[in-house]
């Protein structure tokens, strides 16, 4: 229907809400922080304002002894891994004076649908292993903690092993990462206060602040794992875990592990999440990718969706996630994720005499009396299209054009030409209001990434918000182009008393 009709009337139709399922987890591993002591923690540089140390006590240093360590993939050839088509390289980082960051390589030339890895599960970190039963796994995982925090707790015990524990190899890699993606950069859940602040504006500042006081609930949980965990309680039956470890350190474990686990297909719930040698944060993400770490016959294999050539850097899919997932769990940004999205959430006015027939009318549309719209790149046009029935039931205060939207038979309810102005305008107002929250605009951002010595974490950040910025900026101009497109410019919008409230 074109625009110019929208005055006189318009659809009602609530299209049914969109249904988002939570996908696995891949990227970086950010090193354990165990048994630092004061002299230790002077000389150390940190990634996060927390040292970082091998699994033996000592400082991670380049050098000698390093040449002397068995290398990764050595250590899993050792102990079971098959021949396989990957090799270890480095990749230097810029602005970052840690040592480079390790990523799998092809070794050769492969085709689609060739396996490059098979990681065999003696060789895989999951729940079955740390807990020793998919009972109390199960019990653990609904009423107590996550997978992340327990697969977490289990990876800080064996670190306090040093090369005792089986896993110091795969423990030392993950150490050597630092937490730091493919660009440097470790999720903002160890950033600290000031550097959370290159977030400004973004409502991604709050989430991780909120799932940080989560990290922290999980903390305080830690001792009845440890207790009921029958393979940790034997090691360690003296070790509490809270005494034992710092809820700093728990969360650069947790952080860790949200970024690098694997989310396992049809398999039982002790090993749908696993912690897999070779995998993230070995594995970078692209957003196109379909390759994924799946389960076959006791082992956990890595198929490529495209061909590489001899050298090139093999890249995994972690699921639709838009960018603010993407820089809280893994600290890096997709500038070409066809997912990226925000969120608008709108919510009929509960002060409004007809409220509980708003509700009614919403509810028989598929939506709610608080409702989230998701925002997708590139599709900013439609999604401000989908917000304004919903918007139009709120500015409805005439008791009777209430009734004859209830009684309505088909998905027409009229539309005065004051009304729809006022619902554009509104709209339109928050889009500028969200815009003017953040303390640089969208041409300063993209000045401000042409610095090549911007600070790593500053870099990600600013992408993150320029992208963000871009989306509002195209609803804004998808709802100024309606507002443009009304036949009578010169209707003042009409008043709105119970006007729905955006946010």
């Amino acid at each position: 229907m074109e625009l110019s009709r929208l005055f006189v009337s318009d659809t009602c139709f609530f299209s049914p809400p969109i249904r988002y399922s939570p996908v696995p987890a891949l990227s970086t591993f950010f090193a354990v922080n165990l048994r630092i002591n004061r002299r230790q923690r002077r000389s150390l540089c940190s990634a996060s304002n927390h040292d970082t140390l091998l699994a033996g006590g000592g400082p991670v240093v380049a050098g000698d002894r390093e040449k002397h360590e068995e290398d990764l993939k050595s250590w899993m050839h050792k102990h079971g891994l098959p021949p396989c088509k990957v090799v270890l390289k480095d990749k230097p980082c810029h602005n970052d004076p840690h040592k480079p960051i390790h990523y799998v390589a092809a070794s050769q030339d492969l085709q689609v649908g060739d396996v490059a890895f098979s990681v065999p599960n003696s060789l895989v970190v999951t729940l079955e292993r740390v807990l020793g039963n998919e009972t109390v796994a199960e019990l653990l995982t609904t009423n107590k903690l996550s997978e992340l925090a327990c697969l977490a707790l289990y990876l800080m015990y064996e670190k306090k092993q040093g090369k005792k524990s089986f896993w110091y190899p795969y423990i030392r890699e993950l150490d050597r990462q630092r937490g730091r993606g493919q660009l440097s950069v470790e999720s903002p859940l160890l950033w600290s206060k000031s550097e959370l602040d290159y977030l400004l504006g973004s409502p991604v500042k709050d989430e991780v602040i909120e799932r940080i006081e989560a990290i922290r609930k999980e903390y305080n949980e830690l001792d009845t794992v440890w207790f009921m965990a029958g393979s940790l309680f034997q090691q360690y039956p003296y070790d509490i875990p809270t005494e034992a470890f710092s809820f700093e350190i728990f969360k650069q474990a947790f952080a860790a592990i949200q970024s690098c686990v694997v989310h396992l297909q049809k398999v039982s719930l002790a090993r749908r999440f696993a912690l897999v040698p070779l995998g993230p944060p070995l594995l970078s993400y692209q957003s196109n990718c379909k390759a994924m770490l799946t389960a076959v016959d006791g082992a956990v294999e890595l198929a490529v969706d495209r061909a590489y050539k001899a050298g090139d850097p093999i890249v995994v899919w972690c699921g639709p996630q838009p960018n603010s997932k993407l820089l809280i769990n893994y600290g890096f940004v997709d500038e070409n994720n066809s997912n990226d999205r925000l969120i608008v959430e709108a919510a009929l006015n509960t002060e409004d005499p007809q409220y509980q027939d708003k509700r009614m009318v919403a509810q028989r549309n598929g939506k709610s009396s608080v409702q989230v719209f998701r925002v997708y790149s590139g599709k900013e046009r439609e999604a401000v299209l989908d917000m304004l029935p919903y918007l139009r039931l709120g500015y409805v205060s005439d008791p009777s054009e209430m009734q004859s939207v209830i009684s309505s038979q088909g998905p027409v309810c009229p539309v005065s030409p004051c009304m729809e102005r006022a619902v554009l305008d509104q709209l339109a107002d928050y889009f500028k209001t969200r815009l003017t929250g953040y303390p640089t605009t969208l041409a300063e951002d993209e000045s401000m990434l042409e610095d090549g010595n911007l600070n790593p974490k500053k870099r990600v950040a600013t992408q993150f918000l320029r992208l963000e910025k871009k989306i509002l900026h195209a609803c804004l101009h998808a709802t100024t182009d309606f507002i443009d497109q009304l036949p009578d410019h010169s209707i003042s919008p009409c008043p709105a008393p119970y006007a729905p409230l955006l946010k």
